[in-house]
């Protein structure tokens, strides 16, 4: 069999070709696969911060053996947890036992989408990027109460409806807050709301032209995170574990998974809706020097660390609230949620939306 020179050259061109297109979607998912092992660094370092942080104020030692300062300590707890047996109730719905979790995780993991770390650092920039956050947070509780419905277990399913309760009553207000923000920055853009900060320096920052809507925020965003004092769904003393009662080797660890990164994502929107995200003065250190890929990497660097930062300081004053404030009854939540919460953050928006029409 004779192959000519031209049909040599057509199945070479298409086998670069091919090459190329297989080179092309390993380099596509290189950015969601850089998030997802950062995500995975910054939730073992909450976790073992969160255990230094508690021994220091209980006047304990804290983790020490597990490696050096007792940083590995997250690591061999998940390796525990991996390696468990996953047992299943007999008697429940193993369909939706197995599916609650992931959904709870997927939902929280899709918020890092819209999240800003630094200038256009940012996988998706949306036009309603927190919008969009909220859209599909809502979607966690759901998973949640899958978990408890699904484990025919009366503590189990108490603590889903709690957080199905819980999730609805400090959304509302929390939604109200990011729709005040929205009409300040004329965008629901997360990078646009970062750069309508940026304009006057530090007193341009949402947290002193809306400091009712940052307290707000703060108390909506603690309650979306179930951590004490509002951590009815899944309260010791009363429902064992709550949802997460029947749940044993990974599908627990994904719970327990899930907390932690919920208070990251609130911890970051916090950083860019109230704090100005990666911007820390007017005058940019960067401005005094001629642009370039050198530059601009550096520029970038800094302003992922001055976001990882700042919602690093919204982690220790949530650590430290965790330590310091008793839990609340489930009547005195839902009243702070729909009796105070609820209507000012309404009226914070009234305000916002009256301040806005004056100044057109």
């Amino acid at each position: 069999m004779i192959i000519d020179r031209v049909e040599v050259e057509t199945i070479n061109s298409f086998s670069k070709s091919e090459l190329l297109k297989e080179v092309y979607g390993l380099i596509s998912i290189l950015p969601i696969l850089t998030l997802l092992l950062g995500i995975t660094i910054e939730v073992l370092v909450i976790v073992w911060l969160e255990r230094e942080i508690s021994a220091s104020i209980q006047q304990r030692i804290g983790p020490e053996y597990a490696g050096p300062l007792g940083l590995l300590q997250a690591i061999a707890d998940g390796t525990k947890l991996l390696f468990k047996e996953d047992i299943l109730p007999s008697r429940g719905d193993i369909s939706l036992f197995s599916i609650g979790p992931s959904i709870a995780v997927i939902s929280v993991l899709l918020s890092f989408l819209v999240i800003p770390l630094g200038y256009h650092f940012v996988l998706a920039d949306l036009s309603i990027g927190v919008f969009l956050w909220i859209a599909i947070s809502s979607i966690a509780p759901i998973g949640l109460l899958m978990a408890g419905y699904s484990s025919n277990n009366k503590y189990s399913f108490s603590g889903g409806l709690r957080a199905a309760a819980q999730s609805i009553s400090y959304e509302i207000p929390l939604t109200f807050c990011v729709l005040a923000i929205s009409l300040l920055s004329n965008s629901s853009s997360t990078v646009d709301i970062v750069e309508a900060q940026s304009k006057y320096g530090f007193f341009g920052w949402n947290i002193w032209r809306q400091p009712i809507g940052f307290l707000v925020f703060l108390i909506s965003s603690l309650a979306e995170c179930e951590r004490l004092p509002f951590d009815l769904p899944e309260a010791e003393e009363e429902l064992v574990a709550g949802y997460q009662t029947e749940y044993s080797g990974i599908k627990y660890g994904l719970f327990y998974l899930v907390s932690y990164l919920n208070l990251l994502v609130s911890s970051l929107f916090v950083t860019v809706l109230y704090l100005g995200g990666w911007n820390l003065s007017y005058i940019s250190f960067f401005d005094f020097f001629q642009m370039n890929k050198a530059v601009g990497i550096l520029e970038m660097t800094m302003g992922i660390f001055i976001t990882l930062t700042k919602a690093y300081l919204f982690l220790f004053i949530s650590i430290t609230i965790r330590w310091t404030l008793p839990r609340m009854r489930m009547d005195q939540l839902l009243n702070l949620g729909w009796k105070f919460l609820l209507p000012i953050s309404l009226g914070n928006l009234l305000l916002t939306t009256s301040s806005q029409l004056v100044s057109l």
